[in-house]
This record gives C-alpha cells, structure tokens and sequence, in this order.
C-alpha cells in the first residue's frame, strides 16, 4: 500500500510536509499548487511553494514531494511541467479538483471537470513535454454539479498518458459534505488501466478499510484526516495507535521553533488555531487549547499554554 499525502491551499505547506513525513507512513506529496496563466514562471516561484527541489526534491525525511500545477492552457502547463522537472521535481500532479470559488471563476481547478476535452489537451500537453522516465499525475473530484462526467474524465485522463489518477469522491458542488461516494471511485477504477488513488473523507484506520473495499483501490491519499491525527498513516499501514494528545501536544510545541531550509514559521500562531479546527475532530482537548490560546499572539505564549500538556509537563 501506497498512502500519499494530499496537497491543502494554505495549510500543507513545506513545513507542515516535513513534520507529517517525520511522524512517518507517507510515501509521497504534493505541494500547494502553482496557478499558471499564461506565462512561464520563473524559478522562485517553484521554489517558494517547494523549497524541496534544492533538497533532492525530497522532504528532510527522505519523502518525494511533486509539484502540483493548476491552469487552463495545455501550453502553458506543459512549459511550466518542464520548468519542474528541470528543478527537481520528480514529475508533476495536475490539479483538476480544487473548489475554490476564485480559482473556479478563473477557469481552474474543478471547473474543468465540465470540459473533458481540455483534461485530455492538457494531460497530452504535458506527458508530452515531460520526460518518459517522470510521472504525470492528476487530480480530480467526481465531476462539478453531478457526476455525470466522472468516467469520461477519468477514461481521457488516462488516454492522454497520465501515470495515476488520485480521485477525491465527492463533486465540487458536494465540497466537503460527508459521505464520500467511494463506490464511484470503484466505477472509474473499472474503466481505466492506470492505478486510482482514493481521497476523501479518511479520518482512521476502519474509514481507511472500507475505502479500500469500497473503492477498489489499494492506495489511498490523505489530507484533513492527517491533520486531524498526526500518524493517521501509521494507523493505516502498521496498525499504530493513534497519537495521544501529549504527544500532539509536543509536535505543536516543536512546529514554533520550526526551521527548514532557512525558513522559520513566522506564521505560527494563527497556524496552530488553525490546526486545533482539524485536532477537534480527534481530540477534545483541541477544543481546550484553542480556547486557551485564540487571544494569544506570540509563539513563546502559546508553547507555554501546550507544555503543561506535552509528554514533558511535570505531573509530580
């Protein structure tokens, strides 16, 4: 089994890679995505949404990190896939899926899902440019309004040279509304000969299973349920117990003074109130600290606030 971990606009970022790789059970991520219009972007902008490419293009625990493009014009993607690869990425991920309004209204991401044949345009543009030995990847959701789509999709995504389809299985009128509808993953799998990876509403390790058996898929992406438990992964893969809070507790201590390649979290508070609105659905203590720190501005404050709750407080 193959559990990847999913990219999250404005949250799973590079540094948030590097902590979830090292609580481990991940075997490969996406980054945020890169918005291409019609140009091609120069080198910073890859490297500021993924540092990693000047590392190997791997996380400091050793875990690929893909880049994700999202855009309209094949063209254009594909010079900006190449521009990628050239940097390190081993291979590229095309964003299909994103339900964000103003990334809708600009004709990327989900949207798309209403054109089948500019999926295949762009999935043939860029296989095209990117070199035979790297992977071309994608992303979709089920279809925009209804699913009446999703196969055709899938079927053109993969005629056009795609490596694996990562399906999150909800349309993006649905959003984030539970259920997830796992069997049409199943439906798409049946039609297409590349390997489905399956996403959506995975939050432990029996909802993990029954995407499986639902899906008829063998890999799985995570995204909120990995934010909701650290080493949901490992729960999946090895059985693990799911992280108890003062082991949570000390990850959000260790995320303050966070440093990687040169770049320290300077956005940690808002970053940790935002993490406990995913730690509630796992753990009632996320209600506590949220409320305990919301008024909180400074790091030193808030780690204050979490030693009295990490693995280390003195229980004498």
């Amino acid at each position: 089994m193959k559990i990847m971990l999913a990219p999250m606009e404005g949250v799973v970022d590079h540094l948030m890679r590097d902590m979830l790789t090292r609580v481990g059970g991940f075997d490969l991520c996406v980054t945020e995505f890169v918005r291409v219009v019609d140009q091609k972007l120069p080198k910073r902008t890859f490297l500021r949404l993924c540092p990693e490419l000047e590392h190997g293009g791997k996380t400091p625990a050793g875990v690929p990190v893909r880049v994700q493009l999202l855009g309209q014009h094949p063209a254009w993607l594909a010079e900006n896939a190449l521009t990628a690869v050239e940097l390190g990425s081993p291979g590229v991920d095309l964003n299909f899926g994103c339900p964000a309004k103003t990334v809708n209204k600009s004709k990327g991401g989900a949207v798309l899902l209403k054109e089948t044949q500019t999926l295949y345009d762009i999935v043939k543009s860029v296989r095209e440019a990117v070199p035979e030995n790297l992977p071309v990847t994608a992303k979709i959701r089920l279809g925009y309004e209804d699913k009446a789509l999703a196969v055709d999709n899938a079927m053109a995504i993969a005629q056009a040279g795609a490596t694996h389809l990562v399906v999150h299985a909800r349309t993006k009128k649905e959003g984030y509304r539970p259920p997830a509808y796992w069997d049409y993953i199943a439906k798409i799998k049946q039609r297409i000969a590349i390997p489905v990876i399956a996403n959506g509403e995975i939050w432990n390790a029996a909802e993990a299973d029954k995407c499986i058996q639902q899906s008829a898929c063998e890999d799985l992406m995570l995204g909120r349920g990995a934010l909701a438990m650290p080493n949901l992964a490992k729960t999946i893969k090895q059985g693990e117990e799911p992280m108890p809070w003062e082991g949570v507790a000390d990850l959000l201590i260790s995320y303050s003074g966070y440093e990687i390649y040169g770049d320290k979290g300077r956005y940690y508070p808002n970053r940790i109130k935002q993490w406990c609105g995913y730690l509630r659905r796992q753990y009632s203590q996320a209600d506590t600290l949220f409320n305990q720190i919301k008024r909180l501005n400074d790091a030193e404050s808030i780690v204050s606030v979490l030693a009295s709750q990490s693995s280390h407080a003195d229980v004498a």
